[in-house]
């Protein structure tokens, strides 16, 4: 429910929602956007309180909870979940303790947010997806972080597909193109390391575009077939000082090209990479179907390209739909038509959702399963592209869930 919605009968500031994060980086900073902003914008049943975040740095820590408006700060996250002010966990860090914070913090009765891609491998997500089915049945909900489901013109694109506007799906086109990694003198950080990230362009973009594909076709990807590629091998290890610090081994990919079919044998191809040059943040997708097509390109986050091919040829064709309509998805909280908005907006979408499906018990989306299938994928891109693009079915059906091994407590920190 958006100001304009709001019932003369509501009477009184509602329950507050307090919220924990782990991890206060670029992710950190956009979820901590969502969450100031959701309340301000959006008549919510819960408010949104931001009650602690949490760090390993100490002074880094509590500069982020006074920059973002956070309450308090923690320098251990097993003390974050266990916090009494703390109802929800969103949990911004390194892929390698998703599983781990996101279990204990759903054991603790805590609701959670993660950010993709959901796991390191598809035990973990397993496990945190049987975890999630387990809290589901104490009234507890578990989203999976993935933002540009909240583009307004995505989510257009997504009813005009479940309207029937494109009829039956024929080729998806997918891509995520950035150019953050193409300086060979650019620092070995932890996104560049399995042990800490999983993989590298694959899961972190190629998430977003796996799961897209899945969400605005309404289908499951079935097999997959795939090559990655690893450009710059070595790095020079991060250091404070300008003298010599030595490389260390890249232990993900740099790029992932792999083609796809839907469960309807609808065909799909997915570029993610970090290496193209003069590219920031270029996602885009075509969807072509039998009587349409729609394209999107993020860098022109407010317009959809729609293609109506049951209009006469000689008038048809691509037309622009600026998405900034009060008819639009989430538009009606906004600005005036024609205003735009930007990245940080998916974030309050996000949070608004999350705290829709935490107050009226409803399951969010995207869950934890779906989280897992996309995992799924990504395990089945890898797969395929160490046999040399042979064709990998993507498996449906859960394995038993693997107990996730608890991190060694972190050494008491010095006041």
């Amino acid at each position: 429910m958006d100001r304009t919605e709001q019932s003369d009968s509501d009477t009184g500031p509602p329950p507050t929602l307090g919220v924990g994060m782990v991890g206060h980086a670029f992710m950190g900073a956009a979820h901590s956007q969502g969450w100031r902003t959701a309340a301000r914008v959006f008549d919510l049943p819960l408010r949104p309180v931001l009650a602690a975040i949490a760090g390993r740095d100490r002074t880094a820590v509590h500069a982020a909870a006074a920059r973002h408006g956070w309450a308090a700060a923690e320098t251990d996250w097993r003390a974050l979940v266990a916090r009494d002010d703390v109802q929800l966990v969103d949990i911004c860090a390194p892929g390698d303790l998703h599983a781990e914070i996101a279990v204990a913090a759903l054991e603790a009765g805590k609701h959670v947010l993660c950010e993709k891609p959901l796991a390191n491998t598809v035990a973990e997500a397993e496990t945190m997806s049987a975890a999630a089915d387990r809290a589901r049945t104490r009234g507890q909900v578990a989203m999976t972080g993935f933002n540009y489901r909240r583009v307004p013109a995505v989510a257009h694109a997504r009813r005009l597909i479940a309207e029937g506007r494109l009829g039956a799906l024929r080729h998806l086109r997918f891509s995520y193109l950035q150019d953050w990694l193409v300086d060979p003198a650019a620092p070995l950080t932890w996104r560049l390391l399995r042990e800490h990230a999983g993989s590298g362009a694959l899961g972190d973009l190629g998430a977003h575009i796996v799961d897209l594909a899945q969400h605005l076709s309404g289908e499951l990807l079935t097999g997959v077939s795939a090559l990655t590629e690893t450009f710059v091998r070595e790095r020079p290890l991060p250091h404070d000082s300008t003298a010599a610090r030595g490389y260390g081994t890249v232990t993900v990919d740099d790029a992932a090209l792999f083609n796809g079919r839907l469960a309807s044998g609808a065909l799909a191809s997915f570029e993610a990479t970090r290496m193209a040059t003069g590219r920031k943040n270029a996602l885009r997708f075509e969807i072509n179907g039998e009587h349409g097509s729609l394209a999107f390109d993020l860098e022109r986050l407010n317009e959809l390209s729609f293609h109506d091919h049951t209009e006469p040829a000689a008038s048809a064709g691509f037309r622009r739909i600026l998405v900034t309509e009060p008819d639009h998805p989430y538009l009606r909280a906004w600005w005036p038509p024609g205003h735009a908005l930007g990245y940080e907006h998916t974030f309050t979408h996000q949070a608004r959702d999350l705290i829709e499906a935490i107050a009226h018990g409803t399951p969010p989306e995207p869950s934890f399963a779906d989280g897992l299938q996309v995992q799924r994928v990504l395990a089945a891109v890898e797969e395929s592209a160490r046999k040399n693009a042979v064709h990998t079915p993507v498996p449906t059906q859960s394995a038993q869930p693997v107990p996730v091994q608890p991190a060694p407590a972190p050494a008491p920190v010095q006041p």
